[in-house]
């Protein structure tokens, strides 16, 4: 047994640190950890509540993450190909079930190739410095995902940065990029903390009037969002027109882990040779694989969840827009931002909620901008029009407890 280190000495390390976090605490945002103690689902169990809560703060939009056919899936991969494979995939890391589902992926989006990754993290880490350099200039929404932030500053292109889905200042970006050799132009589909859809048909627009090439981050809409459930191209109408798209399995697709890109055979093989994270990070697990595919084999045959999803998300937009509340977002997403502005009222708001037996968390800057908090609630087509209405009706009892009037103020007291 390993000897415990003494922490008994504080040292100034430690006590700057320890300020740090009493001033997060103070300032109402400190972030704690909800135990659960069942799986994934509409219902759950949190440690130290009595009885089930509804969750609404998943991203389990499908429903999936404990659906009984992935579950047996994953047993199944389990007890063909193992438990992991202790490898990188160029050594001795890919299997025959790897190959399956980045052709799947490739069929589902209509794209070349796919490349899987331990998360869509690592997947928006590796892909902008192995696909650019300083010879060429990258134009990203000011709002996208810190992946994507992450993942552009560790690319020797040249940055660019245009307004929240401003279109105009993406084209003047875009002129000031003209003398670089390529352009690429990267966002999210949606936009998770506020539930906005890119506006692609424009962007396509100013990508094919600029000769730029397009990146979208699909976490928030694969499987879900569209008629079909192919995401935010769908939605848009600019099926087969953008060039990469990078998305995840552990949203909708399932809720366990992994993310890919899927774009031409020429960006996908390129990948394979420079992606550090592809490179130097272990193998997708196998029962991942086998219940992801399972994911795609059921995508591929109905509609019916997304489907269920869309009518649960109109039941809950309504009755909350018809009991006064302040909602962000687009009205065909899943993605609800409740406005609550303060941050220790979105904090204490969210504990009321669980005590009247539903499941979300309170947003607060640094996540959002200051004066910006929010509780995002995500609809899973999991919930019944029952339990829609349940957590519409907690939203409303809490509000009147903690604000006169029934009035959220509109300023971060």
């Amino acid at each position: 047994m390993a000897a415990i280190r003494s922490f008994a000495r504080t040292s100034k390390f430690e006590e700057h640190l320890t300020q740090e976090i009493q001033g997060i605490r103070d300032a109402g945002t400190y972030k704690n950890e909800r135990v659960i103690t069942s799986p994934m689902g509409a219902q759950i169990h949190v440690q130290n509540t009595q009885g089930e809560v509804l969750n609404f703060c998943a991203n389990n939009y499908l429903g999936l993450s404990n659906h009984p056919d992935l579950v047996k899936a994953a047993h199944e991969a389990l007890d063909t190909h193992g438990l992991g494979l202790s490898s990188v995939r160029f050594i001795c890391g890919t299997q025959d079930i790897h190959k399956q589902l980045e052709k799947q992926i490739s069929e589902f989006h209509g794209m070349e190739d796919t490349i899987l990754y331990p998360s869509c993290f690592d997947a928006n880490a590796g892909i902008f410095e192995v696909l650019l350099s300083d010879k060429d200039a990258i134009i990203s929404d000011e709002l996208n995902h810190a992946s994507i932030i992450d993942g552009v500053r560790l690319c020797k292109a040249k940055r660019f940065r245009y307004k929240h889905m401003d279109m105009k200042h993406l084209e003047e970006q875009l002129i000031a990029a003209k003398d670089a050799r390529f352009r690429m132009i990267a966002t999210d589909g949606v936009f998770s903390m506020d539930g906005h859809i890119a506006p692609l048909q424009d962007i396509v627009a100013l990508a094919e009037k600029y000769d730029a090439r397009i990146f979208v981050d699909e976490c928030h809409a694969t499987g879900f969002f569209g008629k079909t459930g192919r995401g935010t191209p769908e939605y848009c109408g600019v099926e087969g027109k953008i060039d990469i798209i990078n998305s995840t399995l552990g949203k909708a697709l399932g809720g366990a882990t992994g993310g890919y890109t899927t774009a031409s055979k020429a960006v996908v093989g390129l990948l394979r040779q420079r992606s550090r994270p592809y490179l130097f990070s272990n193998t997708l697990a196998p029962s991942v694989v086998g219940a992801s595919i399972k994911t795609f084999d059921m995508l591929s045959k109905s509609t019916a969840l997304r489907d269920k999803l869309e009518v649960n998300t109109k039941r809950f937009r309504s009755r909350m827009e018809a009991a006064g509340f302040d909602l962000a977002g687009s009205k065909d997403h899943p993605i609800v931002p409740i406005m609550l502005f303060s941050a220790r009222l979105a904090s204490t708001f969210a504990d009321e909620m669980l005590k009247r037996g539903i499941n979300v968390i309170g947003f607060s800057y640094p996540v959002v901008p200051k004066g910006q908090a929010r509780i995002r609630v995500q609809i899973s087509s999991a919930h019944s029009l029952e339990q829609i209405d349940k957590a519409v009706d907690a939203f409303v009892a809490v509000r009147d407890q903690l604000c006169p009037g029934g009035v959220i103020p509109k300023e971060d007291a």
